[in-house]
């Protein structure tokens, strides 16, 4: 990874000890913010890459690549009954 990639990455401190950062939540705990109807699992983009923002289109695998960086999408999953 160059001097000029490092100096891009959008996350230059949290967890760089792993690949890719993918954080999870019970959709109960935020439902007032979601709406999963027609959807178990919800990701939410937190590269600001995604063509489709606020939802996560993969994006941020391309930016990882191009920059070393390990940015990854929220996840957000219904519990089940």
């Amino acid at each position: 990874m160059s001097a000029d990639n490092t100096s891009q990455q959008i996350n230059k401190t949290i967890r760089k000890d792993v690949e890719k950062i993918v954080d999870k939540c019970d959709i109960e705990d935020i439902c007032a913010q979601c709406d999963a109807a027609s959807n178990k699992t919800v990701s939410y983009c937190r590269c600001w890459k995604s063509k489709k923002f606020p939802f996560c289109d993969g994006s941020h695998n391309a930016w990882n690549k191009e920059t070393g960086d390990n940015v990854g999408p929220l996840v957000i999953t219904k519990k089940q009954a």
